[in-house]
């Protein structure tokens, strides 16, 4: 059993009931012992343990027979990862943008994903203030708040780049300095791949690129942007994988003429 509309529908409700109650009521009511620093410029809140919960117990109801890989269970115990590699598996970022919910700022949401033997067939992306729901499922497209989307350029010139430096080491930094933001309108990135992904495809960005690629911050992400026409893959054009722990590299792109004229920039440097 994979996606169904049954199962889309429950996931969505779970979603946004867990926003409600896990994560709504502490938007900008955190008190100092509710974050903790879980890594350099990293925290986790009560908000995120809380919610990470909820949803693995509401996803073993709906689909019993798929593993469950939360970011915080995985945090705790690496050995989680191995639940990637075969059969069905749920992907959990239970609070995506944390750093954001901690400083009492948007953007945040939730991300969702079902793999199949290290593939994602389907995922969800919600933004617990605005209740935005974006959907995808492998081979019958990308919604929003239920209604079929394309992905749509910014139709600027140079193109709209927002790109993910925080993981790089200095020197990659300073070549994608020199060599890649000349080419492009460099925005601010969100620290949130909840608002990320959405913006490539509904006209926001052109192009991101991202150096650290765990499966909760970009299996539902990747999946949606290829569902809505544009392009997400790793820089040589290989797929995405939810099982590839550990390699770096992810262009998105609001279109497949975006993403190549990124990858050929990078294969370049």
């Amino acid at each position: 059993m994979s996606w169904t509309p049954a199962l889309d529908q429950a996931v969505s409700a779970l979603i946004a009931s867990v926003a409600d109650e896990a994560i709504a009521p502490r938007y900008r009511q955190l008190a100092e012992h509710d974050v903790t620093a879980k890594a350099a410029d990293d925290v986790v809140t009560v908000a995120d343990t809380h919610a990470e919960r909820l949803l693995a117990e509401g996803l073993a109801r709906i689909l019993p027979e798929a593993r469950i890989v939360g970011e915080e269970a995985a945090h705790a115990d690496p050995s989680v990862f191995e639940r990637l590699k075969q059969g069905l598996c749920w992907i959990i970022d239970p609070l995506d943008g944390t750093n954001n919910f901690a400083a009492g700022r948007p953007p945040f949401g939730v991300l969702i994903a079902l793999a199949h033997d290290g593939v994602c067939v389907a995922g969800w992306i919600y933004d617990v203030l605005t209740r935005r729901l974006c959907t995808a499922q492998d081979g019958r497209g990308a919604f929003v708040d239920g209604k079929p989307v394309r992905a749509q350029t910014t139709g600027q010139t140079p193109p709209v780049a927002a790109i993910s430096t925080v993981f790089m080491d200095a020197t990659r930094r300073e070549a994608m300095r020199q060599h890649i933001l000349p080419h492009y309108t460099v925005v601010d990135i969100p620290r949130c791949a909840a608002e990320q992904y959405p913006r490539l495809v509904l006209g926001v960005n052109d192009v991101s690129i991202f150096e650290r690629t765990l499966p909760w911050d970009h299996a539902a992400g990747v999946l949606f942007v290829n569902e809505a026409g544009g392009k997400a893959a790793r820089p040589d054009g290989t797929p995405y994988r939810v099982d590839q722990i550990g390699q770096r590299g992810l262009i998105a792109a609001s279109s497949p003429a975006l993403f190549d004229a990124m990858a050929q920039r990078l294969r370049d440097l």
